[in-house]
């Protein structure tokens, strides 16, 4: 039998590599010597009685909750026994790179879904701009209107007032983009409308059993259990927006992270990651009754890893205690077409860094399996001898997506292992010999008679769209706006939380911004502690929780004052504290008016705005704010920040983009946080910006390593072109 595992690796990453190897013969979706879907279903169609299914009847049973970019997707997780899919509309996705649904083709999937006993997530987790309120709202009554759908999943707050403002009688759940990442902000998201938390793919098993301990009557968690991770926290990257203006909080992430990039002699992909893998380590999440639902990420995946994954883990919460049922499971997995492997940070004393894997420049950065390499034949035709048997309208991938060479094709007709597989390229590409070509998506017939049994069922629930009058005229409800007030600049120190802030160090004229840490409450004089807007910070983790309710406590005992919030939950620790002023910082990606009402409905009393804004949407927000706003105006932005430390790029020394673009990294706590070489400088609007009604003036006094070599370029961020 031939291996279709990847080639052999060295360092942490081979342990992966060894657990998904799998056999080429095993790679039908329905081997010969099982007569049922490899799916660990009871019958063919993965279809489960209603009462059984749901997780209110009978012992507790979190859900498996499938991706699905598109039909044939969604129509494969409910086929593998999904309980639940979710799913983006052709607007506000965080994945709209994904061919996502229409209206009128979700009504009719919710109709089979819940025909099936089944349920339908929407996804409406981007982040809205100020002139989108309107369409948000009208989109959400069409979903109320023409689908049933179960639940929203969202990241911005204002779609919980939207929500309730068009009718919406289903569940709110908010995204991991939504930042929700310790215990006490769980309190602030279910007071604020939220029945569910998605919780970030970087917690070990502990810390997700202490939100479960912590988490509030009418609230449940979610958790990623399989699929891409990206190297800096959900809701805290901002690379490819600063690059260009393609956002991952608007959904249109370019990936920037999986480049090869260089340091010295080094060259690799360095923060590319592996897939999230916690296959059979689930069982341990059983017990966890406040966390509903298991999460397999992969809306831009085919239904060919949507159907093995999803039926992978069924097996694997069904019959946690058998062995060939979590052999079975693993086997799906190994077939599944998905990245490498990896339990992350999951398992205590055994954490794994999924950044930077493999290291050479060749290593792959998307899904697929590696099948064989270019050559050429004697007609010097460009071939390849797969290691394992192609099958015809199997799907390839040649090298990687920032390759001249990079492209995909169909396979025409089967092709043996170790046999010659003439390959028709795209014009103008001329890979290197050697160049990896990947299986990236297939269609068994087993698999495609399966889709079309459901999708037969799917087209007799066809159905045509409601028009309602009152769609096209809803406007949301609007804020009272801010009347403004005093004009005021904060510098915002870059010596703390690392470093020894002195005792004489405030400048005059200045509002002094100090993150929030032990050395600057034991370094700076009491008598200073109530001038002091003392920031806490972008990622707050579970086990962290208590050391920051400790600092905050003492920092009030000292006489502090004035907080700023990087995350609207961290209102949580001011609960029942009188007398404090909270101002919600720019890492909240505050972008709306309806958003910053709900920041005012949890005791904000003034907002930065996202840094990510356009000239016109930044220049709109003030007059339709119900706080006083500020932005900021100069200093190093970061481009994003990771619980993970790339394992070969160096701290506080410049690396290089294939383009030539400088960046570095520093450690702060943690936390890695990614800068790039060039600040952000809003200086010369500063006129614009007082005239439309900004009152604070944020400078962020981060200082670059000194061995930075390109020193003389500024940047505008999205000003002038706007983020898509």
């Amino acid at each position: 039998m031939v291996a279709a595992g990847r080639e052999k690796k060295t360092g942490p990453s081979n342990r992966g590599a060894v657990r998904r190897r799998v056999s080429a013969n095993a790679l039908s979706l329905f081997p010969a010597e099982n007569g049922n879907a490899a799916s660990g279903a009871k019958d063919v169609s993965g279809e489960t009685d209603d009462a059984k299914n749901h997780l209110d009847a009978g012992p507790f049973r979190p859900e498996i909750l499938s991706p699905a970019g598109d039909m044939p997707s969604a129509l494969a997780g409910l086929a593998a026994g999904a309980d639940a899919v979710y799913l983006g509309l052709k607007h506000f996705s965080a994945r709209m790179q994904a061919e996502n649904f229409s209206t009128s083709e979700l009504a009719a999937l919710a109709d089979l879904a819940h025909a099936k006993g089944r349920r339908v997530y929407v996804a409406m987790n981007t982040l809205i701009k100020p002139g989108e309120a309107g369409q948000v709202l009208r989109l959400i009554r069409r979903l109320v209107l023409n689908v049933e759908a179960d639940a929203l999943i969202l990241q911005d707050p204002a779609v919980l007032d939207m929500a309730g403002q068009a009718g919406f009688q289903g569940e709110l759940h908010l995204s991991t983009l939504a930042n929700v990442t310790h215990p006490k902000a769980l309190t602030v998201a279910r007071s604020l409308g939220a029945h569910r938390a998605i919780l970030p793919r970087e917690l070990s098993l502990p810390e997700v059993r202490r939100m479960d301990e912590s988490c509030p009557q009418g609230l449940s968690l979610e958790i990623f259990v399989h699929g891409a991770l990206c190297f800096c926290v959900s809701g805290r990257c901002w690379w490819s927006s600063y690059l260009g203006g393609k956002s991952g909080l608007r959904g249109r992430c370019v990936q920037p992270c999986r480049r090869v990039y260089a340091q010295k002699s080094r060259a690799g992909r360095f923060f590319s990651c592996m897939d999230l893998s916690l296959d059979t380590l689930v069982h341990s999440l059983l017990s966890l009754t406040r966390v509903r639902a298991w999460k397999i990420e992969g809306r831009k995946k085919g239904a060919h890893y949507v159907h093995h994954v999803t039926a992978a883990y069924r097996l694997l919460r069904d019959e946690p205690g058998k062995a060939e049922a979590r052999q079975e499971a693993e086997r799906l997995i190994g077939m599944a077409l998905g990245r490498l492997g990896t339990r992350s940070l999951f398992v205590p004393g055994k954490a794994e860094n999924p950044a930077g894997f493999p290291f050479a420049k060749e290593a792959q950065t998307s899904s697929g399996l590696l099948c064989g390499r270019i050559g050429k034949d004697r007609d010097n035709r460009y071939e390849i001898k797969p290691r394992l048997p192609l099958l015809p309208r199997d799907f390839l991938r040649v090298g990687c997506e920032d390759e001249p060479w990079h492209c995909t094709l169909r396979v025409g007709a089967s092709a043996a292992a170790g046999a010659s597989l003439v390959l028709s390229l795209p014009g103008g590409k001329h890979p290197k010999v050697g160049v990896p070509v990947f299986l990236i998506d297939r269609k068994e017939a087993e698999l495609v008679s399966l889709l079309n049994m459901w999708g037969h069922d799917l087209r007799n629930r066809k159905r045509s769209e409601k028009h309602h009058e009152d769609v096209g005229a809803l406007r949301p409800s609007m804020p009272i706006p801010s009347c403004g007030g005093k004009k005021l600049d904060v510098l915002l120190r870059s010596s703390l939380p690392h470093g020894r802030e002195g005792k004489s160090g405030l400048k005059a004229g200045t509002i002094q911004g100090l993150w929030l840490s032990s050395g600057a409450l034991r370094d700076l004089s009491k008598t200073l502690f109530s001038r002091v807007l003392w920031w806490l910070p972008p990622v707050i983790w579970p086990d962290e929780e208590d050391a920051w309710s400790v600092l905050i406590l003492a920092a009030m005992r000292g006489g502090a004052r004035r907080f700023v919030c990087n995350t609207p939950w961290q209102a949580g620790f001011f609960s029942e504290k009188g007398g404090i002023s909270l101002v919600a910082g720019p890492f909240c990606n505050t972008a709306n008016a309806s958003a910053i009402d709900a920041l005012a409905r949890i005791g904000f009393e003034a907002a930065v705005i996202s840094p990510e804004l356009g000239e016109a949407d930044m220049l709109a927000l003030p007059e339709q704010s119900p706080l006083p706003l500020g932005v900021v105006l100069d200093g190093f932005w970061p481009m994003g920040i990771s619980r993970h430390r790339p394992p070969h790029v160096h701290a506080q020394e410049g690396f290089l983009s294939p383009k030539g673009e400088e960046f570095w990294l520093r450690r702060y706590g943690r936390n890695t946080w990614i800068y790039p070489s060039w600040p952000l400088n809003l200086a010369a609007r500063r006129a614009d910006l007082e005239r439309a009604g900004y009152t604070m003036f944020i400078h962020m006094d981060e200082h670059p390593p000194k061995t930075r070599i390109q020193g003389e370029r500024e940047s505008e961020f999205n000003w002038k072109a706007g983020v898509l």
